[in-house]
């Protein structure tokens, strides 16, 4: 495995995210549609992206789940939707979203207990 040069180094300030203005813009800011860069991007572990620069927002969480919700009715699906969260920055505010779209949709949820992080490797077990 290949080391970081910045392993047990300092980080530079250009390094360094400003959490609250990462936090404040998922709430903020609007993506538009018309620009490649601010759409929806799927990686191989889901939405990637973000919100500085509207890559990953409010909006986008949204607009993912109320999907789900949409192709879980479709398909006739009622079991529980099971979801988790990591110790990415935006990880809890695009969980609280998400919930708040499962929960109006009538979505059971299935959760880790007491804000445990659950990574979607942990998820894709069940």
């Amino acid at each position: 495995m290949k080391v970081s040069i910045y392993a047990g180094k300092v980080p530079e300030n250009e390094s360094l995210v400003n959490i609250s203005k990462l936090i404040t813009s998922y709430f903020s800011e609007k993506p538009d549609p018309s620009v490649t860069e601010q759409r929806i991007l799927f990686g191989t572990s889901g939405h990637r992206g973000s919100s500085l620069t509207n890559s990953f927002n409010e909006m986008h969480i949204l607009a993912v789940t109320q999907a789900i919700c949409l192709y879980r009715a479709h398909q006739k699906i009622t079991g529980p939707l099971f979801i988790g969260t990591d110790s990415h920055a935006l990880s809890y505010p695009a969980f609280v979203t998400a919930m708040e779209v499962l929960a109006a949709n009538g979505v059971d949820v299935m959760i880790a207990g007491k804000e445990e992080y659950t990574p979607t490797p942990v998820i894709s077990q069940f």
